[in-house]
């Protein structure tokens, strides 16, 4: 019973500490033998990511990154509007700013503790094949190597094409002509360090755009969007770059500490499971960063991968469960894909009539058409054949920007703590949870009672079943119906 991770990056890692903490071992393979310790890459963690992390013993991410709460957005040298992020009642904040590669040391201390989890560094995949396991073919100084297990979750980022030829599977989608050039500051900035500002072209920047967020230790990461034929070592030799920097931070001391040049991409697998392959991550969508919905919605990703398949080995549910797997996070990234394409296309418009749109929307005021990334939020599963539908809690559909929807079936627990047990989301993370209000028989599945009304809003005589990723999967008003609920959550 074993379930091979490949890639170590953090949705990888997330993956390998949430299987080990159901007591699934696993095999994590990793082609680099020394991690990269500089650059921030991804670095905006949302709520529900830190979430996942506290629970699995890293609580301290959410304390060691820069919080920010507002969100401004400039046009020029005005600004337009800002948005303050709401704290949702929740005791960690909406999103921090942490370097990827101080996540990463985290994580590799918390695996170093985990004896379920058996690392291989420098074992570069060369080949998959499936049958009655997952094999696993790589390449080390030693040479080759085969590594069985029963079940894979490949997390091998936007480069791990090894794997998805070897499923059949090919990351389809556009990429973004325009280039975005990213540095990490290290500089004294009063009064920038808790908001993001995002600038529509600025003096500094004409036509393009310029995104700034800060991080800890007084360092800023600024990306600024360049032209496709950008010439970062030209620029860095000809003193541009100094220029560049300066336009921003005036007449004062700086260090750069890392940077790079990227381009943008939109681009999905059609399969996100392919028999015991499970694919999460960039290894199975790519998106651009304005809204943070990469790193985010990966470890989304992995918590949905770990409980399913924590439950076929355990044999509480059979294979079929990891078809819903495919169903939720594609689902997913196809949303996150339209999002971010939606940005993309009002930050780099692709022809004069939407060039002339945007223009107007940016002088005009006109405050709700403006895009410079919807933030990242929890994907919900109203439509997954997992969740019983609720005739009395329609989902109404994704809600105004910055807002959530009302809890119901699909919808991640709100973080709060409403019982003498502790937080919710806690007490659904030990396995499948039924919250009753008083009176209800649970019929002998593990619960917990709630008030009526409260932050859930439960009725009377309601019985709310709870998956092991704190997912509401039913609101039911007749106790009879929580077995054939918990049979749909499970495809048993």
């Amino acid at each position: 019973m074993t379930v091979a991770v490949l890639g170590s990056g953090p949705v990888g890692q997330t993956a390998a500490l949430l299987l080990a903490r159901w007591g699934v071992p696993v095999v994590l393979v990793d082609e680099h033998e020394v991690r990269d310790p500089v650059g921030s890459k991804a670095i905006c963690q949302q709520r529900d990511t830190l979430d996942v992390w506290a629970s699995l013993g890293a609580g301290c991410l959410a304390e060691e990154g820069l919080t920010w709460t507002t969100a401004r957005t400039f046009h020029r040298d005005t600004e337009l509007f800002s948005l303050n992020l709401p704290d949702g009642g929740s005791a960690l904040p909406p999103f921090v700013n942490l370097s990827q590669a101080r996540v990463e040391e985290v994580l590799d201390e918390l695996i170093e503790q985990q004896p379920l989890i058996d690392v291989r560094r420098g074992h570069r995949v060369t080949g998959l094949t499936q049958g009655a396991c997952v094999e696993i073919h790589c390449e080390t100084v030693a040479g080759p190597r085969r590594i069985e297990a029963d079940y894979a979750i490949a997390a091998t980022g936007a480069r791990g094409e090894v794997v998805r030829r070897a499923l059949g599977q090919h990351l389809e989608g556009v990429s973004f002509r325009d280039l975005f050039l990213i540095c990490d500051i290290r500089a004294d900035l009063p009064g920038w360090a808790a908001e993001r500002r995002f600038y529509f072209d600025p003096p500094w920047n004409p036509g393009r755009q310029v995104l700034i967020h800060p991080c800890p230790g007084s360092q800023f990461r600024i990306d600024w969007q360049v032209p496709e034929d950008y010439d970062l070592a030209a620029e860095e030799t000809g003193g541009a770059l100094d220029k560049r920097i300066r336009a921003i931070l005036g007449d004062r001391p700086y260090e750069v500490v890392w940077r790079s040049v990227y381009r943008f991409h939109t681009r999905l697998v059609e399969r996100m499971r392919t028999g015991r392959v499970l694919l999460a991550g960039d290894c199975a969508h790519l998106v651009a960063p304005f809204g943070a919905r990469g790193l985010n919605s990966g470890v989304a990703d992995a918590e949905n991968a770990a409980w399913k398949l924590a439950w076929v080995l355990r044999g509480h549910a059979g294979e079929e469960l990891l078809e819903s797997y495919h169903a939720e996070r594609h689902a997913a990234a196809v949303e996150n894909a339209e999002v971010t394409t939606a940005t993309m296309d009002f930050l780099v418009p692709q022809d004069e009539a939407r060039r002339e749109r945007r223009a107007e929307v940016l002088a005009g005021g006109v405050h709700a058409e403006v895009d410079s990334g919807r933030l990242a939020e929890p994907f919900w599963y109203a439509g997954s054949p997992l969740t019983t539908p609720d005739p009395g809690r329609p989902f109404a559909g994704r809600p105004p920007r910055g807002t959530l929807p009302p809890p119901g079936p699909g919808v991640l627990l709100p973080d709060v703590t409403v019982v003498p047990g502790g937080r919710l989301r806690d007490l659904a993370r030990e396995g499948f949870l039924l919250l009753t209000t008083p009176g209800v028989d649970a019929g002998g599945v593990r619960s917990v009672e709630i008030p009526v009304g409260g932050v859930l809003g439960a009725r009377p005589g309601e019985a709310w079943l709870v998956r092991p990723d704190a997912y509401v999967a039913a609101v039911l008003q007749d106790p009879a119906d929580i077995g054939r609920a918990l049979q749909r959550a499970t495809f048993t």
